[in-house]
């Protein structure tokens, strides 16, 4: 693994630990990691195209591999969807990706990008840092292992309104400080 590559996976575990995890966002993120079933992929893809490729790849080998071992991929893109527009609308082919029939609806994809915005906020509301990540990635998850989570945590409906109060009582200043 090159460098900069080891460099880019340290500061998405820096930020899975310190905001994912730290601040309990995703309530299920933290047993994976404890357990090493994460892998960290960092994509050299630089057009759409080859980041659709490594999708395909990404999801076929975590369709192969023992979900003991690998649960969950990180699949990073620092060079590939900077802008978060096109990242959004690349989501599209994500989601048709997904739902090839080889995959027999066993994935979901989740996106999460530095320029992170949802619908109706503005750019700098802190709630948008929910789904704020170091680098471009997608968290290529198993249905079953959500199902199972979702099933283990008895509110798994409040999720986004705890994480948004969260972030609100945080603000910016403490984010900063978080991420320091």
């Amino acid at each position: 693994m090159s460098d900069e590559a080891e460099t880019i996976i340290a500061a998405t575990q820096h930020w899975l630990e310190k905001a994912v995890i730290g601040l309990n966002l995703c309530p299920f993120a933290k047993a994976v990691h404890v357990k090493k079933q994460i892998r960290y992929v960092v994509s050299a893809a630089t057009t759409p195209e080859a980041l659709l490729e490594e999708l395909m790849h990404e999801l076929r080998a975590l369709q192969d591999a023992d979900p003991d071992k690998i649960d969950t991929t990180l699949l990073i893109h620092p060079y590939v969807l900077t802008d978060f527009l096109d990242f959004n609308d690349f989501l599209d082919t994500v989601d048709i990706a997904v739902a090839e029939p080889e995959f027999n609806d066993e994935f979901q994809v989740a996106s999460l990008h530095p320029q992170y915005q949802f619908a109706g906020t503005a750019p700098d509301d802190i709630e948008n840092y929910t789904n704020r990540s170091p680098y471009p990635m997608l968290h290529l998850l198993r249905e079953a292992s959500v199902d199972r989570a979702v099933a283990a945590f008895p509110d798994a409906d409040r999720i986004v309104d705890n994480n948004i109060e969260t972030l609100k009582q945080l603000g910016h200043e403490g984010w900063k400080r978080l991420m320091g």
